[in-house]
């Protein structure tokens, strides 16, 4: 009899120790917190950037006209937090097709070459997205581009005067990238700059017909050497470098293009002609950042008058073939451009 009373509370005890262990058990797909561990607060909310995408039509490393454009979109990116800027090159193609990927992705495009001319079809399919056409315009006005066009007729005349005060055969060159008319824009203004110095002074021109080859730049400017010239104006993005090497090797001088080139070869290089590109850009997006939007729908002029075209003669401490008195008689030319007293020749409308 005992013996049964104990089996039958040694039964009763394991009964009731596994309905206590079954109360107290934690579902099982409950997740386990440590006991140390405190619940993190929700991540803090970030205002997104506006997105800037700089889309050139060849590629980076000319040291000139594209480079300064990347310049420009650092210096953005650097100043302005709430900007993500990036940039894209089209390799001398694609640049319909890579515009509108831009425009799928951006708040701002700037395209870069007088190339995107298929703007004027593109930026009405993204009518929230601000373009920027750099050295080209619309032919008429649409509302969300600002097209930037430059006064480089300006600024190659007072190239074209330099290069005819410094030459001593009388006769000078300029390699263009193209025959085209923004190339030629260069060209009048060079030639009439050399004629107001003298009318006897000879002009050669000469074409790579492309902007990537200094090894074509080099070959022109060889030609242009033996038919007299002793000043080249390059004009042909990074093919111009071959015209550097061409001077150096020849031992004639040679004037840079769109940004102050004088530091790739300080012996050779006497002066460049200025196009502030990556000035223009900064300052035109600077300017919508800020909420200003007014220049949209209409093409901004960048010239002498605003300090956006000018000649650079290098940094501080760099050799300089140009006599002052040349350069403060471009001085003088500068301020007749800028009050209209000399008109300078011009293929834009």
């Amino acid at each position: 009899m005992k013996k049964i009373i104990a089996l039958l509370m040694v039964l009763v005890l394991t009964l009731g120790c596994f309905a206590a262990c079954k109360t107290t058990e934690e579902p099982a797909n409950k997740p386990e917190t440590p006991a140390t561990e405190t619940t993190p607060e929700p991540p803090s909310t970030v205002p997104d950037k506006l997105v800037v995408t700089i889309v050139v039509a060849g590629t980076f490393g000319d040291r000139s006209f594209y480079d300064s454009s990347k310049e420009g979109g650092e210096r953005l990116a650097k100043d302005f937090t709430s900007l993500d800027v990036k940039f894209v090159e089209c390799n001398g193609e694609n640049h319909t097709v890579r515009m509108q990927n831009a425009a799928a992705q951006s708040d701002i495009v700037v395209c870069v070459g007088w190339e995107f001319y298929d703007i004027e079809t593109v930026a009405p399919e993204f009518p929230n997205v601000k373009f920027i056409w750099i050295d080209n315009e619309t032919s008429a006005p649409v509302p969300n581009v600002l097209n930037i066009v430059y006064a480089q007729n300006e600024g190659s005349f007072l190239a074209g005067y330099i290069a005819a005060a410094m030459s001593k055969t009388g006769v000078i060159g300029a390699v263009g990238g193209e025959d085209n008319i923004t190339i030629n824009d260069f060209i009048v203004g060079y030639k009439q700059g050399a004629a107001y110095y003298s009318d006897k002074v000879k002009v050669e021109i000469n074409y790579t017909n492309e902007y990537d080859d200094p090894a074509k730049g080099k070959d022109c400017a060889k030609v242009l050497h033996d038919r007299g010239a002793d000043v080249i104006f390059q004009i042909a993005a990074k093919a111009g470098d071959g015209v550097f090497e061409a001077a150096e090797a020849g031992g004639f001088y040679a004037i840079g293009v769109d940004s102050d080139q004088k530091y790739i070869n300080d012996a050779v290089i006497i002066c460049s002609m200025k196009k502030e590109v990556g000035t223009s850009i900064y300052d035109a997006i600077a300017k919508i950042v800020s909420g200003d939007v007014s220049q949209l729908g209409t093409t901004w002029v960048a010239d002498m008058s605003n300090g956006y075209v000018g000649i650079g003669y290098g940094e501080e401490g760099s050799t300089q073939q140009v006599p002052d008195d040349i350069k403060a008689q471009v001085e003088e030319i500068m301020q007749k451009i800028v009050s209209g007293e000399i008109k300078v020749d011009t293929t834009r409308n």
